[in-house]
């Protein structure tokens, strides 16, 4: 389940700094149960996605890179969400964290179920590698890609660690916005292209979520004087 930044409402009470490991930590294990339990479905008589997706497929592919894409954005979220004293920031920040931490749950349950690793190997996107856009990339001889579209660099993520105030909130909105506009060509290629429904639903959904967000994240950018990062 993703969470629609429609209207930010109020943010939840604080925690204890100390305490927040911890709850990630066992957030992340139930997560992660949960995606296997919700994957199971697709090994249940009469689903209609009994196969079991190849190495190389988009739905393999998809869910190994959209964890690695993920993952970024919930440790860039995580940053922001305990340094920034803007409420509407905060509860953005909490949001996103949750919302992808969930969906990694689920696709790192796939691909336990697949039998396929939980990462990938040998770069990224080489099962994308007919889509538009693509080539132009710098691939290797397998058609992949050393770095997924709108990640952040380790000296960014270093310069948001180290940023304070109203710095880092806009440099926050930033890597965020182009994190979510990068991955849009990969989560609609799997929408279109993946062969297990339960994937092209999730990417779609993930698509729906993540443009909404970005229209959020471009209009709390350009209310505090930031301009967007291109990609």
């Amino acid at each position: 389940m993703t969470v629609t930044l429609d209207a930010p409402s109020s943010p939840p009470p604080a925690r204890a700094s100390g305490a927040r490991p911890v709850i990630v930590v066992l957030a992340a294990a139930g997560l992660l149960l949960f995606g296997a339990a919700a994957g199971l479905v697709l090994r249940m008589p009469g689903s209609v996605a009994l196969a079991v997706p190849a190495a190389d497929s988009v739905d393999v592919g998809f869910a190994q890179d959209m964890s690695v894409h993920h993952q970024q954005a919930v440790q860039m979220a995580s940053l922001e969400r305990d340094q920034t004293t803007e409420p509407v920031l905060h509860q953005l920040a909490f949001d996103i964290e949750t919302s992808q931490l969930q969906q990694i749950g689920r696709m790192q349950g796939w691909l336990s179920l697949w039998g396929a690793s939980a990462l990938p190997t040998g770069g990224h996107m080489a099962w994308m590698a007919e889509a538009p856009g693509h080539a132009h990339a710098a691939t290797t001889l397998s058609g992949a890609v050393a770095t997924m579209p709108g990640m952040a660099s380790p000296e960014q993520l270093r310069a948001l660690r180290q940023a304070t105030g109203p710095q880092r909130d806009v440099l926050f909105l930033q890597l965020m916005l182009r994190h979510h506009e990068g991955g849009a060509s990969m989560l609609d290629y799997a929408a279109e292209h993946a062969t297990v429904p339960e994937v092209r639903n999730l990417a779609a959904q993930m698509l729906r979520t993540q443009t909404s967000e970005s229209d959020y994240l471009r209009q709390l950018l350009i209310e505090r004087g930031g301009t967007p990062l291109p990609l």
